[in-house]
């Protein structure tokens, strides 16, 4: 059973957007015997950091974090201390399905819809607001994305080089995305399939997806490597 926002008594806050954060996902490459939005950074799991960070946003309204299952209790406890009007519903076994259940509970009146990954722990709240402000603004979707550094190659099945790929054209995409909400939800129901990414779902739509510049902070926490990425990301930050 899907849980209501009204079961809990929350009263949704000032702001217009409400952020989706599924957190029900293993994680393997990052190893360790805890899901990886469980993972600790400096004493706080990478779930906290990302909430928290979304949570002093402006634009942001309601949090809905989509949980493993079997620990549902365990993550509602770890949010207690969030300042933030937030609820904890079970995550699904995929990331698209963990979306469309926090999507779910998010009361009409709201018609902005972030989806956000906590492996993105770092995120700075201006890019939530960044975000939020251009579908505010009449974007439909909208992806903060970075220019490409890197040569890209096209590589073959032979593992031999076929095209190396102009990369002015290329950008890699982080979260928060933004949509409108009815948007968001008729990609999800017309998505059919697995699909990891949501502003590739509402592309298969045929709709426009429109870009805006991301930060270097909102690194996704992938593999061990960017934990110390991320650890020395948040030593900079506090240093005076």
């Amino acid at each position: 059973m899907i849980e209501k926002l009204a079961d809990r008594g929350i009263t949704t806050s000032s702001g217009d957007a409400a952020v989706l954060v599924p957190a029900a996902g293993a994680g393997v490459r990052l190893g360790g015997d805890v899901p990886k939005a469980l993972r600790e950074l400096r004493g706080e799991s990478l779930l906290v950091h990302a909430v928290k960070r979304a949570a002093a946003a402006a634009s942001v309204r309601l949090i809905v974090v989509a949980a493993p299952p079997h620990l549902v209790s365990e993550v509602r406890e770890l949010l207690t201390g969030v300042d933030a009007d937030l609820v904890v519903v079970a995550g699904g076994a995929s990331r698209q399905d963990s979306v469309a259940r926090a999507l779910a509970v998010v009361p009409e009146g709201i018609d902005i819809v972030l989806v956000h990954d906590a492996a993105r722990a770092l995120t700075p709240p201006e890019l939530v607001d960044a975000v939020a402000s251009a579908v505010r603004a009449g974007h439909g979707a909208v992806i903060p994305v970075l220019p490409v550094v890197d040569t890209i190659k096209r590589v073959d099945s032979n593992g031999d080089v076929a095209a190396t790929v102009d990369r002015s054209e290329l950008r890699a995409v982080q979260t928060p995305q933004g949509f409108r909400r009815e948007v968001l939800v008729k990609a999800h129901a017309e998505a059919g399939g697995e699909h990891t990414d949501d502003a590739g779902m509402v592309e298969r739509l045929g709709l426009p997806v429109h870009c805006v510049p991301g930060s270097e902070l909102a690194l996704k926490i992938t593999r061990p490597v960017d934990l110390i990425i991320a650890e020395a990301l948040l030593t900079a930050e506090v240093a005076p």
